[in-house]
């Protein structure tokens, strides 16, 4: 019987649900609203500093199964690089310190009993204070779980989680903090390992991808926005897109929505989620990166909080970004740059440069918002969700979005 299956939305959620689907025999068509393939997670030229830029800086770990094995579905892993063993250069630009985060190649957390593998000026207890964030729920925020304040908070436990949560970490869920958590550092150095797209998350993530899809037969258009649902008895029926267009459904096809949530609130009326969200701000500078500069460095103390160096750049990423989305460009570049230099060694004018500002990056990761993801089951028996902000037990990461998407095939082919 002839089988396809319909994804709404060419983000990383929607094409790892494609290629799951095209791997169990469907033939799988991506329709993508806008312009762009990838969403959040995409490259493209820029013409500022004339480099093939990513829109966001992403740091994926070796706990990220999900976004591993998506890659070596579509043939990419090798294009995920990293040191061969958990370490992670740090500065303070505060005071000048620099130090290493060694957390081995182990499957225990046997690092924090080691003092010169530890953050400098911390103790074992400091560690072990963490402990009731690991199974804290998701109603309770991190302020009311662990002290928020120390220097083993400051140098690593804040960096780490406001990285991932895109908040405040007071205020984030501890339900999504100790998530991460257990699939990161209580896992051990072998779940830590970093790993960055060196050649452009497109050119790993989302092209080969769209090569796979089309390789089966499939098909990525875009400029394609779905506008509203026909459905009997329970079931999608067709698929009405811009300039009247009807797509109709067959027995056996299956649909996976992976829009964000306000279209898909529009498209499904009932349906609950995030409402809140919050910035990041990510700086590209075209310049060659000091030769012993680490692939990436944590910066505590200043604006920036983490730096990438990459062939011919130094990116940056700031989370929880609202209070910079309106400072001018200038301003902004010039303040960023100023915090490079000093963590990077750098004595050098301002390079040419990007700001990319991503008003809405992520849904605000608090017990309130987290309370509202939906999963991926909805009404229609052929019909699933996808994206960074269903009930994915993470906050709106990679491996998050990636693990929606293999969710929602999944519940299609009646794996769950």
């Amino acid at each position: 019987m002839n089988k396809t299956a319909h994804i709404i939305g060419a983000g990383i959620s929607g094409l790892s649900a494609g290629v799951r689907l095209a791997n169990a025999g469907y033939a799988v068509h991506v329709h993508e609203a806008t312009q762009q393939i990838g969403g959040r997670c995409r490259s493209y030229y820029d013409a500022a500093t004339d480099l093939v830029i990513d829109n966001g800086n992403h740091l994926l770990l070796s706990a990220n199964h999900h976004v591993l094995a998506y890659a070596r579905a579509i043939g990419s892993e090798a294009g995920l690089v990293g040191p061969e063993k958990a370490e992670f250069a740090f500065v303070d630009i505060r005071t000048g310190q620099r130090w290493l985060l060694d957390l081995g190649n182990g499957r225990l957390p046997l690092w924090v009993f080691d003092e010169s593998r530890r953050v400098p000026d911390t103790k074992l207890g400091d560690y072990l204070a963490l402990s009731p964030l690991i199974w804290a729920g998701t109603s309770k925020t991190i302020g009311d779980t662990i002290p928020c304040k120390g220097t083993l908070y400051d140098r690593l436990v804040q960096p780490l989680l406001l990285a991932a949560l895109n908040c405040d970490p007071p205020e984030g869920s501890a339900g999504l903090a100790g998530a991460i958590v257990r699939e990161t550092l209580l896992a051990g150095g072998q779940a830590c390992r970093p790993l960055i797209a060196r050649d452009g998350l497109s050119g790993v993530l989302i092209d080969p991808a769209v090569k796979f899809l089309e390789g089966k037969g499939g098909s990525v258009r875009i400029g394609r926005e779905l506008r509203g649902l026909d459905q009997t008895g329970g079931r999608v029926t067709g698929l009405r897109f811009g300039g009247d267009e009807t797509v109709a459904l067959g027995p056996s096809d299956v649909v996976v929505l992976a829009v964000p949530p306000r279209p898909a609130m529009a498209l499904l009326p009932g349906l609950t989620g995030p409402t809140k969200y919050r910035a990041i701000v990510n700086a590209h500078f075209r310049i060659t990166p000091p030769k012993d500069a680490p692939a990436l460095l944590g910066v505590v103390g200043g604006l920036v909080e983490w730096l990438f160096a990459f062939p011919q750049r130094l990116s940056v990423t700031i989370s929880n970004g609202d209070r910079l989305v309106d400072m001018p460009r200038e301003q902004l570049a010039a303040a960023i740059w100023a915090d490079v230099c000093k963590a990077g060694g750098i004595s050098a004018e301002l390079p040419p440069w990007q700001i990319v500002r991503e008003r809405r990056a992520t849904f605000e990761a608090t017990p309130e918002q987290n309370a509202l993801r939906p999963g991926v089951k909805t009404a229609f028996g052929n019909l699933a969700l996808a994206g960074d902000w269903t009930d994915t037990g993470l906050p709106a990461t990679i491996e998050g979005s990636v693990r929606s998407g293999d969710r929602a095939a999944d519940l299609l082919l009646g794996r769950r």
